[in-house]
């Protein structure tokens, strides 16, 4: 049986998985791995796939390797430019990957990657007209108009997280502007937006000292309860992603949005998003605005492993 190892580089974690030409995962494995820059990043999935052969081991006969990856990526060509701004250099990724394994692999930014799924094996299958809208730790979309992605001439179309949308909270993003929709409705948002707001409302929401964010399940958790900071927070998020839907809704006139990432897989945010959904502005998404079918928790490697399945036709069309 053919299969395809897709490698889903997720900031600190890298998950390894297998995946057959339907879209299921017969196994993965997740490596809690953090990196500095894109050479370390391109050592740890090396290092991540190496372990993986050896102690997790194939189901079936891997054919081609797809790659999800954070930042600005040149699929066609095999080239990661960049992480953000503070990182970037140009790596062949293909190169490496190819030489280490002599696998054919395949390249995508990861957001775009996890649209690729959904075109193939989601949503995306009833509509050539649909968006694929990530919210977790940031905030990216992947626009399809007509079939085709979006990209950009640098690669960097979806950055929609840095758009401002109509909630003031103060609080700074790193693109340099305030109150961007990632600095108010991604996991980091939450955790800035909870820092910065602490002190103006009652809580029994814990603050968790260092890098440690906090816990956006505790949010949502403590909101339905009544917690007045919490109930701001998760108020803000969805007012600020409702405005971001429609935003986009009239920038691209999509049949359906998909929701994926780890803020939406549980569903809780998505009734309140409806809520501020505007009839007139939305009447055209026949479809609506869903929760990606697909695991939500594992699409960014169904989208590695979608990267690897697109690759090998389009090798097989060529020849």
């Amino acid at each position: 049986m053919d299969t395809y190892i897709g490698i889903a580089l997720n900031g600190a974690r890298t998950t390894v998985g297998e995946i057959d030409a339907d879209g299921n995962i017969l196994r993965l494995k997740h490596y809690q791995t953090g990196f500095f820059n894109q050479a370390d990043a391109l050592d740890v999935m090396l290092t991540s796939l190496a372990d993986y052969q050896h102690r997790t081991g194939f189901v079936g006969e891997p054919c081609a390797i797809g790659v999800g990856l954070i930042g600005r990526v040149d699929g066609e060509r095999g080239i990661w430019y960049q992480i953000d701004p503070a990182r970037t250099q140009t790596i062949n990724v293909v190169k490496h990957i190819e030489e280490e394994y002599g696998l054919p692999c395949f390249i995508d930014n990861d957001v775009k990657a996890s649209a690729r799924a959904v075109k193939r094996w989601g949503f995306g299958r009833k509509s050539k007209d649909f968006i694929y809208l990530y919210i977790g730790t940031g905030i990216a979309a992947s626009i399809t108009v007509g079939g085709r992605q979006i990209r950009g001439s640098h690669f960097n179309a979806g950055e929609v997280g840095h758009m401002r949308v109509g909630v003031s909270v103060g609080v700074k993003c790193p693109c340099g502007k305030t109150d961007c929709v990632e600095a108010i409705a991604s996991s980091i948002g939450i955790d800035n937006c909870a820092r910065l707001l602490y002190n103006q409302y009652p809580t029994q929401l814990e603050i968790p000292d260092g890098d440690e964010r906090v816990s956006v399940k505790e949010v949502f958790r403590l909101s339905r309860e009544g917690d007045p900071l919490c109930v701001k927070l998760v108020d803000n998020a969805v007012r600020a992603l409702a405005d971001l839907i429609m935003n986009l809704v009239r920038v691209s006139d999509p049949e359906i949005i998909v929701l994926g990432g780890e803020m939406v897989a549980d569903g809780f945010l998505l009734e309140k998003i409806k809520h501020y959904l505007h009839d007139v502005t939305m009447r055209f998404v026949t479809h609506g605005v869903v929760i990606t079918k697909l695991n939500p928790n594992y699409i960014s490697l169904l989208g590695a492993g979608a990267v690897a399945v697109d690759g090998m036709e389009e090798l097989c069309n060529e020849e």
